[in-house]
């Protein structure tokens, strides 16, 4: 079977890597010159002695890259890196609209949590006006609140985000 141009195409993979090696594995991969992205949230941690901002990722053990499908051997040869995430017996990628949208996110001052748990779908909504202005989610009661549900495909993972109701459409 011959391969096509668009087998070619740079798309987006998440990768799980090694529990706190998140950090280590994106800067290898960048060093390789492969494109990748990790959000990173600031929290503030406290020690018995003291409190300090520090930068986590936004999802444990998770990151992304861009490549091609033949560069996938090469990711998985950077220390840090566990496997790649399957969905129905493929490697699974993710639309660009999404990592663009997680970028959007990251760079809104909202509050966010990420969280595994199977939220059940509710109304669909658009973000009218404000930082996440176009980006599309649901509405699901969670926690005694209403708040935006950005959930991203192929990863198994949601992001809650606290939005007032004022700043969204319904479709």
């Amino acid at each position: 079977m011959a391969e096509t141009a668009s087998d070619d195409k740079l798309k987006w993979y998440p990768v799980y890597t090694n529990p706190r090696a998140e950090k280590k594995a994106f800067a290898t991969l960048m060093a390789k010159g492969i494109e990748a992205y990790l959000p990173l949230q600031r929290k503030l941690k406290n020690w018995s002695d003291r409190k300090k901002w520090v930068e986590e990722p936004l999802i444990p053990s998770y990151l992304f890259v861009r490549i091609a499908p033949a560069g996938q051997a090469d990711v998985l040869m950077t220390k840090g890196i566990a496997r790649f995430l399957y969905f129905s017996g493929k490697v699974a990628n993710m639309p660009d609209r999404q990592i663009d949208e997680l970028r959007l996110l990251m760079a809104s001052s909202f509050e966010m949590e990420v969280t595994e748990e199977n939220l059940q779908p509710g109304e669909k909504i658009t973000v009218k006006a404000g930082p996440l202005k176009g980006i599309s989610g649901e509405i699901v009661a969670y926690r005694s609140q209403k708040q935006l549900l950005i959930r991203l495909e192929n990863l198994g993972q949601s992001i809650v985000v606290n939005a007032p109701a004022a700043l969204i459409n319904r479709f």
